[in-house]
């Protein structure tokens, strides 16, 4: 497994048509903008023994910045494909560096939606902890301790679930 600037990604496979692109971000985001060329394979339901690759083919992996591209990349390299390379920055650098993009509807990203849905569930557990009982200032420990857990494991509890939404899905 490599890592790949946005850059190199596309002078790569602009040498070499047969290097599969997959995006592994949930179908809207990919659908209100992704580099051209690339698939959709969302990472929360990526079928590693169903897909339209070799283990021994080329495949470049890009999300929206990096995180859940070089998680699936892992698990790819893990899996034994042979050439897998993680796309650094993401679809946002992609974008930075005007590469060609298809555009369409206007997607939240899925790291906005947990910080809306994770502020929410916090901001209500006090309010409800300082208003009704302190027995729900317990909400925003669990919310606070799922963060916590989010930033050391790299895994993120809410984004699955949120991914797995209708508004997330094609």
């Amino acid at each position: 497994m490599k890592d790949l600037t946005v850059q190199e990604s596309f002078n790569q496979r602009q040498a070499n048509r047969s290097i599969t692109f997959m995006d592994v971000r949930t179908p809207a985001e990919y659908d209100s903008a992704h580099a051209e060329g690339a698939i959709n394979h969302p990472m929360e339901s990526l079928d590693l023994n169903n897909l339209p690759f070799l283990k021994s083919e080329e495949v470049h992996v890009i999300c929206q910045s990096g995180g859940r591209s070089m998680k699936v990349c892992q698990k790819l390299a893990a899996a034994g494909f042979e050439k897998v390379v993680n796309v650094e920055g993401g679809t946002s650098a992609w974008l930075d560096a005007n590469l060609p993009t298809v555009t369409g509807k206007k997607a939240m990203s899925l790291e906005r939606q947990v910080r809306i849905a994770a502020g929410s569930l916090v901001l209500i557990g006090a309010a409800l902890g300082h208003f009704v009982t302190p027995g729900w200032f317990g909400l925003s420990a669990f919310v606070g301790a799922g963060l916590v857990f989010a930033g050391i494991t790299d895994t993120c509890g809410m984004g699955i679930l949120i991914a797995r939404m209708p508004w997330n899905r094609a």
